[in-house]
């Protein structure tokens, strides 16, 4: 019975150790994001997948909008097109991303709130790097909606002193942009 009990307490132990860890990259990371709001920056797309030859050449901009002790909305615009706001919480045990998408009128695109938690487990979870396994309620939503493509999906924030990536990615797909740090550009208007 003390061998159980001594294992346990041992395993208990470890579990929390790793919890807490995970927790502390992604309290860095989510700072070192914080930092940036209220400001705005110019990106490109850096992947190459034939599928994304539209955004190629379209100006991008990322504006860290709205920051609170536990949430950051970030709009991506690409172009004209104001429809997208990444929405980043702070979870127990992590962070979340969420994809919020509307249409030019403020209403709810049918494919919205779709994303993942961070999951330490995959190995990329940092003070510069957080992954996003898709989760439950978006495998849900991508298979109701016809996007059955889309249920291994993992997205990737990385940040470094000059630059934010955000990425997409699942077998025979990959999508990412980059944003220049270095030098803020004019705050662009509200998303939709």
């Amino acid at each position: 019975m003390a061998t159980r009990i001594t294992w346990l307490v041992a395993a208990t132990a470890v579990w929390s150790g790793a919890l807490l860890a995970q927790t502390s990259e992604s309290q860095l990371f989510f700072d070192a994001l914080s930092a940036h709001c209220g400001k705005a920056y110019a990106g490109s797309l850096i992947s190459g997948d034939a599928a994304d030859q539209a955004m190629a050449g379209a100006e991008m901009v990322m504006h860290v909008r709205d920051c609170s002790d536990s949430e950051i909305r970030i709009p991506f615009f690409v172009g004209d097109d104001r429809s997208r706001t990444w929405v980043i919480t702070k979870t127990d045990d992590g962070l979340q991303l969420k994809h919020q998408h509307r249409h030019a009128d403020g209403s709810d695109d049918e494919v919205t709130w779709y994303g993942g938690h961070t999951d330490s487990s995959i190995g990329t979870d940092s003070a510069k790097v957080q992954s996003f396994p898709v989760d439950n309620y978006s495998i849900a939503m991508f298979e109701r909606t016809g996007l059955g493509v889309s249920v291994t999906n993992v997205w990737q924030l990385k940040l470094n002193a000059d630059r934010f990536n955000y990425s997409m990615s699942r077998s025979g797909r990959h999508f990412e942009v980059s944003f220049s740090l270095a030098e803020p550009v004019p705050v662009p208007p509200e998303a939709w």
